[in-house]
């Protein structure tokens, strides 16, 4: 665990990941993406505090590592081997065919790019966990992030 900078603050963070393959396209969009095509997304969530916990089982850590592991995990699996696409971006006839075939559909209220996707799960993960910036990453290269300012 190391100490970060914020706001004039001396602050603990912490990180982990969990992934999940999944295919996306962007309807609408002049490009390769257009097409049905698969990613190994990688959440990456971090939350920050400027104190440990004082007392308890708990006492030294800024939450337990296995409580954030399992918000952000559990998000992943929601996702994982599905085809996630943008609500109404497909004929209702195609989405019928597609699941009386037995595919995972993933139906999602926004355009599934990697800067929807940080905010969704960073509005997901401060449900159970404080969480301070979500990094999505599309790819090993390419990633976005989401944090709110205080």
């Amino acid at each position: 665990m190391a100490d970060a900078v914020f706001e004039g603050e001396k602050m603990y963070s912490l990180k982990t990941t969990a992934d999940f393959d999944s295919a996306h396209f962007l309807k609408g969009y002049n490009g390769k993406c257009s097409n049905i095509h698969g990613h190994r997304w990688v959440i990456e969530a971090e939350i920050s505090g400027a104190s440990l916990q004082q007392d308890g089982e708990k006492r030294g850590m800024l939450i337990d590592f296995s409580d954030l592991k399992k918000a952000v995990k559990q998000i992943a699996n929601r996702y994982d081997h599905t085809l996630i696409i943008e609500q109404n971006s497909l004929k209702e006839n195609i989405l019928y065919a597609l699941k009386e075939e037995n595919f995972k559909i993933t139906e999602v209220p926004f355009r599934p790019t990697a800067e929807n996707f940080a905010k969704y799960f960073f509005d997901c993960l401060k449900q159970s966990v404080p969480v301070s910036c979500v990094t999505v990453y599309e790819t090993p290269q390419n990633a976005a992030s989401y944090k709110e300012e205080n």
